[in-house]
This record gives C-alpha cells, structure tokens and sequence, in this order.
C-alpha cells in the first residue's frame, strides 16, 4: 500500500508520497509515486499515486507517450490542456482505459487492479486546483473547506490535518503538517515506508521550488517525530480527567 498527502495552500501547494510498494510479505520494494511534468513559468502539474503499480505505471506511461506525440492535441497533452480540470479529465480517462483493459486480463482468475492518483497543479494565468482521481476515472477537487487531499492509508494521518490545515497555513507548516501526518502513518501501518519525497509548488511560480528525498534514519525527520512524540506525551499529561469511571 501507500500514502500520499497533497495541501492547497493560498501560499502554494505541499506533496508528500511514501515509496513502498507490498505485493506480499515476501516482496516489498520501494518504488517511485511522485512524479512532475512542466513547463517552467507556464505549467507544472504534480501527479501522485496509489494502488496497483502496474496500473499506475502504465497510465504514467500512457500520459508521457501522449506528450511525446508529434500530434498531440490539448484533448489528449496534459502539457497542453487548456485548465487544470481538463488536465484532470485526461488522467481520469487514461487512468480508467488502462484499468479496464487490466481487468479484462484478469478477471478470469478473479484479480482486478485499482489505483487512485493526486493531480496537482497551475497554468499560467490560472489558479492552483488539486483532484483527487478515483480508479473509475471521476474525480473530485480541495477547497477552502477541505484544503488537502489523501490517497492510500490515510486514516492515520488524518486527524493532524483536520486540527492544523487551513488555506492560509505557511509552506513552512503545511511542511511540517504532512511530515507529522506521514510520520503517524509510519509507525501506525507497515505497508507505508521510507524513503519520503516531499515537493512544494509556490503559487503562481508554475515550477517545481523545492523537492526532497527523505531517507531512512534521516537526522531531521528524526529530530521531528521525537519531537512530536514527546509533545504528545507532554500535553496528555497536562489534561485534567473530568469523567471518572
């Protein structure tokens, strides 16, 4: 399984993605879910992923393949879209072909790959929109009510979010918030694992400012979840117990 945390800040936007991938207690390998596509000052689009790899590898490949192509139309480019919602629209698509035809192989041995993506982004002279995109292909969008967005196991690192995030929350602390959120999915669920790539997309910059991999035993990320425990620890102790058993 997997995590991946993406905040829609007025600042910017904060993407967070775990690397494991679990095909059994015998094959856990760490594999890329973070990826970006951009036009530097034009368009960046961020787009994380969750699920079947096979599915999500081939719906990334699907959409590089569309870029690529000499004929390449903004009905088919997610480098060419005209909005962030038709860039949304081509991964729904392409991510629900590229599962149909996946199920139709293997629905004779009853398996069936699911998958779900973060899509991430700003043209210029557009606003920042973030979508989550469901295995069927539809999708639904962050708002000032909802300022972020998970797929995987995101029960764990939910609750941070609901407490700290809002559209005017800092880089500084969206940062912090899904490095806190991942952190309590780490030591909550072993089918989310290091290394960690974290991004920031400033607004209106259309380009990738900043981008991380955060390696097992990481001083920082460290210094960080200590940090946070012992805050915890420190704050239930202060609270009084009004209702006795």
């Amino acid at each position: 399984m997997t995590y991946c945390v993406g905040l829609l800040l007025d600042a910017g936007m904060v993407l967070l993605s775990d690397t494991r991938t679990n095909a059994g207690l015998d094959h856990i390998s760490s594999y890329r879910k973070m990826f970006s596509f951009e036009m530097p000052g034009e368009r960046v689009i961020a787009i994380l992923t969750a699920g079947s790899l096979s599915v999500t590898q081939a719906t990334l490949a699907k959409l590089q393949e569309a870029i690529e192509n000499p004929e390449a139309t903004p009905e088919s480019s997610i480098l060419m879209a005209p909005t962030m919602l038709k860039v949304a629209e081509i991964v729904g698509e392409t991510l629900w072909s590229v599962r149909d035809a996946n199920d139709q192989r293997l629905k004779t041995n009853g398996n069936f790959g699911a998958a779900s993506m973060i899509v991430a982004g700003q043209r210029k002279g557009g606003r920042m929109r973030m979508f989550l995109v469901y295995p069927e292909g539809n999708f639904i969008e962050a708002t000032e009510d909802t300022p972020f967005l998970q797929i995987g196991e995101h029960k764990y690192g939910k609750p941070i979010l609901d407490r700290i995030v809002r559209p005017g929350t800092s880089i500084e602390d969206g940062e912090k918030a899904v490095l806190l959120s991942m952190d309590s999915t780490l030591r909550s669920n072993l089918s989310v694992g290091m290394p960690l790539d974290l991004a920031v997309i400033h607004n209106d910059e259309c380009k990738v400012g900043f981008q991380r991999r955060i390696e097992p035993g990481d001083a920082d990320f460290r210094r960080m979840s200590d940090g946070w425990s012992k805050a915890l620890r420190s704050s239930f102790a202060k609270i009084p117990l009004h209702v006795q058993g």
